[in-house]
């Protein structure tokens, strides 16, 4: 009988990193890590340029575990969507100005994921699901090291408090200074899950 190889999740393996909890504010210590991204600016509830984006990085994320099971044999679970926030000023985040915004959205990729794995991948989502995934998508790897992350149970408009908490209070406290973007983890569908009920991991990387 063939021995069932268990499929590797980034959750699951590097639970600092993907879990936490309401009103707790935890230094992790993030490596270098590879992602599939995809780039772009204004508000994520009307922009279709977001819409895009997100459906491009999925469906490039599952051609890319299902040609990693059939020229490797290794299975892992499609992380999380993620997101990197940034804009000229960081008030438009609390202020909730999502017109400002820039945002590059991104999907983990395990460390045995390679460029021709990849490319395979991109030329079957273009040919019948996303035309121009290949354009709209990258594959980098991200580097934060130290970060400060915290979980918020709630709608993504809720957040602005918990943000002014972990910039004027939290990090300044622990002698540190925001350095890089605005990191989101989305533990939840939305499109499942009620707003109130909504899991998202806010992370600021920081220099101490």
């Amino acid at each position: 009988m063939a021995v069932r190889t268990p499929s590797y999740d980034i959750k699951r393996e590097r639970r600092d990193l993907y879990t936490g909890k309401v009103g707790r504010f935890d230094v992790v210590e993030v490596p270098p890590m590879r992602f599939l991204m995809a780039d772009g600016h204004g508000d994520p509830n009307t922009s279709q340029d977001y819409r895009r984006a997100v459906e491009a990085l999925y469906a490039t994320s599952y051609a890319v575990r299902a040609a990693a099971r059939a020229e490797l044999g290794r299975v892992h679970t499609v992380g999380p969507l993620e997101g990197l926030w940034y804009a000229d000023d960081p008030r438009v985040f609390t202020a909730r100005d999502k017109a400002a915004w820039s945002w590059a959205m991104m999907i983990w990729q395990p460390d045995w994921i390679t460029p021709e794995i990849l490319s395979a991948a991109l030329e079957r989502v273009t040919t019948t699901r996303v035309p121009d995934a290949n354009e709209r998508v990258r594959f980098t790897e991200h580097a934060e090291g130290t970060a400060v992350q915290t979980l918020h149970v709630g709608a993504y408009d809720d957040e602005g408090p918990i943000l002014a908490q972990m910039h004027e209070e939290v990090i300044p406290a622990r002698g540190a200074a925001p350095s890089g973007h605005h990191h989101e983890i989305y533990l939840s569908d939305p499109r499942k899950v009620e707003p109130a009920r909504l899991k998202t991991l806010l992370r600021q990387p920081v220099t101490i």
